[in-house]
């Protein structure tokens, strides 16, 4: 592809020739070649402009950077732009065929919920015989072909590759969770939206945004970028639904719970089993379990209608659709009831643990196995043990995903959340896996579990290297030796 396309429509200042042929885009100098158009970027650990040389060193016709090289090679292009991150989005648009044009991409973004709405309008786009597309945490999907996901949302060059193939392949609709980092970060610049979901925003990732204010306005962002034309579905429960979406050119509808909105539900019956919901004035039945499932649901609902589909066809295939994987997900024996869920926020957690107080019988205790993840937000590991601690009868304080962190600090961090009394109902583990074996001791017959932080995770990270961890196997494999004995 020739190298004026690539850059169309980027502000730059060009030193050298635009008219040269360019055989691929990379970002990282390791990947460069022959031919290659290379995009200097400000990451948060290392700066690509000190790579330009290398990269011209290995083959590269062209460089994307906002500052001039010291050393500037003959017939070499350098395009100087105002932020090359911004520019890689827009570049690697231009060389994938603008693929996001050629479907009706559907982006979600908010603290919780992302992947269980993203995942649930996969499947019931699929029932309904569509080609679809999914790009979520957990997985990414062409139809039923999964692909490994590696991040909430991909880099700008992987994402407009995938989206490439999608719409090779005939997908007519992709549902994308869209997380703050990847808006700041412009990995979804280039990108034309067809509609934009707002779950809710509540404590998190305050290790990379610094404030709340930033955090919204990360969110915001996504939304003012929608072009006229899509359409912006906000949750107005949520104090922030509607600065979400004050700033958008698409048109707005909402969703709610406890006010008047386009989209409302009401929940009748919450059980262990599902709940009997109250969704734009019908009554379903759905397996999914909680309000803040109600709210996820009401969101797929919303946005299928807003998709063009059929109010009874949406119904019929909502009451069909079982919880994503690590999404509040059943494991039973010895009659206890074993819940994992990813809950790794404090609004998360909190959300869960009210759910399943709402629907235990009197005499069942809640037992909650709990950590936090390591060279992330520190500030919420009080809260999210004091949580815990609030809303459970026992606890058991364990290692997510320490990283690089020691575990026992991060325990120290969660501790000084709790008071002297809750101390004592609580139980220090490092090693997750002989916390869930003492937390299935510690239950009776007829008590709940709750596994929380990791769901659908099946690794643990500590110093830098994964291993293989899956909490549904551990829960699985305690409770059924227990029955065996």
């Amino acid at each position: 592809m020739r190298l004026n396309e690539i850059i169309k429509g980027i502000g730059c200042e060009v030193v050298g020739s635009v008219d040269v042929d360019v055989a691929d885009v990379q970002f990282d100098s390791r990947k460069v070649g022959q031919g290659s158009l290379f995009v200097a970027q400000r990451g948060t650990k290392t700066d690509g402009h000190n790579y330009i040389g290398k990269a011209v060193s290995q083959g590269a016709v062209a460089v994307i950077c906002e500052t001039m090289p010291a050393n500037v090679e003959d017939g070499v292009a350098y395009i100087i732009v105002k932020d090359s991150s911004e520019a890689l989005g827009l570049a690697a648009a231009n060389y994938y065929g603008h693929p996001s044009e050629r479907l009706a991409l559907v982006g979600i973004t908010g603290t919780n919920g992302k992947t269980t709405t993203v995942t649930l309008l996969h499947r019931m786009f699929r029932s309904l015989g569509f080609h679809a597309g999914l790009l979520s945490t957990i997985v990414n999907k062409i139809d039923d072909e999964e692909i490994p996901a590696s991040h909430t949302t991909p880099d700008a060059l992987e994402l407009n590759a995938l989206l490439c193939r999608m719409a090779d392949a005939g997908c007519r609709y992709v549902f994308m969770e869209v997380s703050s980092h990847a808006v700041v970060q412009r990995r979804i610049a280039g990108l034309r939206f067809a509609g934009g979901i707002f779950s809710n925003i509540t404590h998190d990732h305050l290790d990379f945004h610094g404030t709340m204010a930033n955090y919204i306005a990360a969110k915001q962002a996504f939304f003012t970028m929608l072009p006229r034309g899509a359409w912006a579905l906000t949750n107005i429960d949520d104090r922030n639904g509607m600065v979400m979406v004050q700033n958008t050119k698409a048109e707005v509808h909402t969703y709610a719970l406890q006010r008047v909105a386009d989209y409302h539900c009401r929940v009748i019956e919450d059980t262990f089993e599902g709940m009997h919901l109250d969704i734009d004035g019908s009554e379903v039945w759905c397996r999914l379990v909680g309000r803040f499932n109600a709210y996820n649901l009401t969101a797929i609902y919303a946005a299928a209608r807003l998709c063009g589909v059929g109010k009874e066809d949406a119904l019929l295939r909502l009451s069909a659709l079982l919880p994503a994987p690590g999404r509040f997900q059943y494991v039973a024996g010895r009659g206890i009831t074993g819940i994992v869920d990813y809950a790794h926020t404090p609004d998360a957690l909190q959300n869960v643990l009210d759910t399943i107080a709402a629907i235990r019988r009197t005499r069942q205790q809640i037992i909650t196995v709990v950590g936090c993840g390591g060279d992330r937000d520190r500030t919420k590991r009080p809260e999210m043990a004091k949580i815990a601690a609030e809303c459970s009868d026992k606890v058991v304080l364990t290692s997510d995903n320490p990283r690089m962190e020691k575990p026992e600090d991060i325990l120290d961090d969660m501790e000084r959340g709790l008071t002297a009394e809750q101390l004592c109902r609580v139980v220090r583990i490092t090693d997750r896996r002989q916390a869930i074996r003492t937390a299935v001791m510690m239950a009776r017959e007829g008590d709940i579990v709750l596994v929380a932080g990791k769901g659908h995770e099946n690794y643990q990270e500590v110093n830098g290297v994964r291993h293989h961890f899956d909490d549904v196997e551990e829960l699985e494999g305690w409770l059924k030796e227990n029955n065996d004995k």
